[in-house]
């Protein structure tokens, strides 16, 4: 460096800029680190006089503001100079809540592994998909006991909304269709006690099966429907139990659809709920085709649904338990067939009841259905399916 001038020396002119123009830029610390123990005790050369820095402190700095002089200082008040800031919140306006609350939208901050370079690198890096081949296992003894997915995020993830009841829920359904199928032989109003339980559980089922619970007014709405289509079927000759049965249908989606007229709620509400409470309604009334059926056609087409559903959960592959619980139903029929006045016709009445059954039991494993929608509708639904079936069925073949 140059000597420093002495007192009666002329100062050097200029400004900081133009007297450190000649020296080297300042390494930053990691360029410090990169040079080796000699390299770093070695004093850098000051270039001479006629060659120039590749790199002058004032192209350096170029890009920098201007400081301002006394003269070019922001007049004004301090209100004035801070007119465009935000207003800095008093005590009274500070976020309340809990330090978690506050920064509930924030990303998570990485981990120090992914801070380095190789972190990010295998972050960047695609991973192969862990749930590509992975497949629903056989149902369990205990079925499903939670929601634990939530639907909108498992078909964005592509995994399918079908969990099959299982076992526990077959074997109430067979024990009711069997108690369908005893009480049938006995007459219409021993029919009466496990087809009103039927159609309980149908009402409640559906509603939960598509999420709306508690609807206690839905609910209860679809089961006086029921209620009144089996005192229908009961008042009027067995030749017009069907024209009944249709009669109380219309009417009580007449009354549903008045009824959603005078709600007050936003209009998907209110259409969703107009189409659960006619399905409701709907599934509840048409299993009061056990009691315009004949006896023994309802005592076939249960007993093939019991048989049906209970083959239906054991754990076989999907093809092959199909095949077998249709097989299963249609033998069913021709065993119980022959026990009454159905005879050889027991084979279509029981086919035809199993695969009602099958279709009832798919609707009810649809959208991650909980362990209550498994116990009322994965119970009530293949016997409500198969009315229509033993009904119609039963009359060709009898």
């Amino acid at each position: 460096m140059p000597p420093y001038p002495g007192a009666g020396e002329q100062q050097p002119q200029g400004s900081a800029a133009e007297q450190t123009a000649y020296l080297p830029p300042f390494p930053g610390p990691e360029a410090q680190q990169q040079g080796s123990a000699a390299e770093a005790g070695r004093p850098a050369p000051y270039p001479a006089a006629g060659q120039e820095p590749q790199h002058l402190a004032a192209e350096q700095t170029a890009y920098l503001p201007p400081f301002p002089g006394p003269e070019q200082q922001p007049q004004g008040s301090a209100a004035e100079q801070t007119a465009y800031l935000p207003p800095f919140p008093g005590p009274e306006a500070q976020p309340q809540g809990s330090a978690a609350e506050q920064t509930a939208y924030l990303p998570p901050v990485p981990g120090p592994e992914a801070q380095s370079p190789q972190g990010s690198a295998a972050a960047q890096a695609p991973q192969p998909a862990a749930d590509e081949d992975a497949a629903w296992s056989p149902p369990t003894l205990g079925g499903n006991t939670l929601r634990a997915v939530d639907p909108a995020q498992a078909r964005a993830e592509g995994r399918s909304p079908i969990i099959d009841p299982g076992p526990q829920p077959a074997i109430l359904t067979a024990a009711l269709g069997l108690l369908l199928a005893a009480a049938a032989a006995l007459g219409q109003f021993a029919l009466l006690v496990p087809l009103i339980a039927l159609q309980a559980l149908t009402a409640a089922g559906w509603f939960r099966l598509n999420g709306m619970w508690p609807a206690r007014q839905g609910i209860a709405l679809a089961f006086a429907g029921a209620l009144v289509a089996d005192v229908a079927v009961l008042a009027v000759d067995p030749l017009y139990g069907a024209g009944a049965i249709v009669g109380t249908l219309g009417a009580w989606v007449l009354i549903t659809l008045v009824l959603q007229l005078r709600s007050r709620a936003e209009p998907d509400e209110r259409m969703y709920g107009l189409m659960a409470s006619v399905a409701s309604a709907a599934l509840a009334i048409i299993c009061a085709g056990f009691l315009a059926a004949d006896s023994a056609a309802v005592t076939v087409g249960a007993a093939a649904v019991a048989v049906a559903v209970f083959v239906r959960a054991l754990p076989l592959p999907t093809p092959a338990s199909v095949g077998v619980s249709l097989a299963s139903a249609a033998g069913a029929g021709v065993a119980v067939g022959g026990l009454t006045s159905v005879g050889v016709g027991g084979a279509l009445v029981g086919l035809a009841a199993g695969v009602c059954a099958l279709v009832g039991l798919r609707v009810a494993a649809y959208d991650y259905p909980s362990k209550f929608v498994h116990m009322t509708a994965g119970v009530a639904l293949p016997l409500a399916a198969a009315a229509p079936a033993v009904y119609l069925i039963g009359r060709v073949v009898g």
